[in-house]
């Protein structure tokens, strides 16, 4: 499902800023973006993502920073010197003879550098805070993917109920197509025996019928689609990790669908199945953004 988290944390002049973004997907893609210098931490913080997120394309961004002291800064003095000459050389050039200010120096790119290296202690200390910011975030994006799914489980149990009551509307429609069936054939066929002065054999006329009674019986595809629909709903209500099993049987009762719509063989039960499809193809689009 899709879903927002984010987290703050801050610990002994670190801090840590974690986001994680998730879009539907039916397999787990994970994209992680960490501030330079940090790599050695990316395995631990994609392993506790696997274990939060089992489905989605979820993008992780973990921005670090430190509160540098003078100790931990050094000045780049080539660069510096080289900044400044260029300065002056091109104040001398406009004759303004100008001597700049050395002190605006300092805010140019690579002019003060920080020190990367920590010692293990620290390299520690980071792994633990970057980790907690990581569960904060993991945790406020469940909390907003569960308000999601919450709401997705009501439509997907409300669409159930209008398959049921399509089902149901097909199951008393079923007895009557073999009914109808031997009516118009039964007319069908004496009236061209009439007009060619034949006799009717009625057990003929029965085998036909039984046979079509046959090719078109749906009530075990009734009967199974029903089946379907009651273990869909269990799996709703247990609220598990439940994905490929909704996607499974989604699939079923699409080809349950099919089958009734082919086998019936009747105008009405045929406005029932397409209705069914439609509802269906609804549930199947949902199913693809749950986990």
């Amino acid at each position: 499902m899709t879903g927002f988290g984010v987290s703050r944390v801050r610990n002994e002049g670190l801090t840590v800023v974690t986001e994680i973004k998730t879009v539907n997907n039916r397999y787990l893609k994970i994209s992680l973006r960490m501030t330079e210098g940090y790599g050695l931490l990316e395995p631990q913080v994609e392993n506790l993502v696997r274990e939060k997120i089992s489905r989605g394309t979820v993008g992780v961004s973990v921005r670090i920073s430190r509160d540098f002291s003078a100790a931990d800064s050094r000045l780049n003095e080539p660069l510096l010197k080289a900044y400044f000459e260029q300065v002056r050389e091109v104040g001398t050039a406009l004759g303004t003879g100008a001597v700049p200010d050395l002190g605006l120096f300092l805010a140019l790119p690579g002019v003060v550098q920080e020190e990367k290296f920590l010692s293990e202690e620290q390299n520690e200390a980071v792994g633990k805070t970057v980790l907690q910011s990581v569960r904060e975030a993991i945790e406020n994006l469940e909390q907003m993917r569960k308000a999601e799914g919450d709401s997705m489980s009501l439509d997907l149990t409300g669409n159930a109920s209008l398959l049921e009551t399509e089902l149901t509307a097909v199951e008393k429609l079923a007895p009557l197509v073999a009914k109808t069936y031997r009516q118009k054939l039964t007319e069908r066929v004496g009236k061209i025996m009439n007009e060619h002065n034949l006799l009717l054999d009625s057990a003929d006329l029965a085998r036909e019928i039984a046979l079509f009674a046959d090719k078109s019986d749906i009530s075990e595809e009734i009967v199974r689609f029903r089946s379907h629909l009651l273990q869909f709903a269990e799996i709703i209500r247990k609220g598990e990790s439940c994905g490929r099993k909704l996607d499974f049987l989604t699939q079923e009762l699409f080809r349950e669908t099919n089958t009734i719509g082919s086998k019936a063989n009747d105008s009405e039960i045929t406005k029932h199945v397409i209705e069914m499809k439609t509802i269906i193809e609804r549930i199947r689009e949902m199913v693809q953004n749950v986990e």
